[in-house]
């Protein structure tokens, strides 16, 4: 894809694309979905080679990860999914002896999850694999290009955070 930046009105910055691709591919929303596509792609397949954790397990195994036990109801809104979407998954984790459950001391209506010997083993994996994935994507920016990005997308982040509040906000 080859295009080039230019000024717009009221100096926005605007890109010319290929009259190929559709116009939505160029956009930066676009670009970034197909970049954390990507990664999470590639992360699905480290983590089953690594672990054999499929991609619902390994989320469940990185919330889990070294805390307190928690509530199956937390883990869920951790791992932005319902408590019925993530039972099987926690089921086979519990089965492969990589979760414990027990009933809650303060509440026994409530199950607390946490991570075995062998999930913290897991997790560990989990952990040292994405840091190598992420050494891997950043060693190509120096430093200062690194802070460069990491503070334009803290920056767009905050700004998608208002929109989808103004978005809420219009029902």
């Amino acid at each position: 894809m080859t295009e080039k930046l230019k000024t717009g009105r009221a100096g926005t910055p605007e890109f010319v694309v290929d009259a190929e691709l559709a116009p939505i591919t160029a956009m930066m929303s676009s670009r970034l979905m197909v970049l954390a596509n990507l990664l999470r792609r590639g992360a699905i397949l480290r983590y089953k080679r690594l672990t054999g954790l499929s991609s619902v397990e390994f989320g469940l195994v990185a919330s889990l990860g070294r805390r307190p036990p928690m509530s199956v109801v937390r883990l869920a809104e951790a791992v932005g999914m319902d408590k019925g979407q993530i039972s099987r998954a926690l089921a086979e984790l519990v089965a492969r002896r990589l979760v414990a459950k027990s009933a809650n001391p303060r509440d026994n209506r409530e199950t607390l999850v946490s991570l075995t010997k062998a999930g913290l083993a897991a997790h560990d994996a989990i952990v040292a694999g994405a840091h190598e994935r992420n050494r891997h994507l950043l060693e190509q920016l120096s430093p200062q290009d690194l802070e460069f990005l990491l503070g334009h997308i803290d920056r767009l982040i905050g700004t998608a955070a208002e929109m989808l509040a103004a978005e809420k906000e219009l029902g």
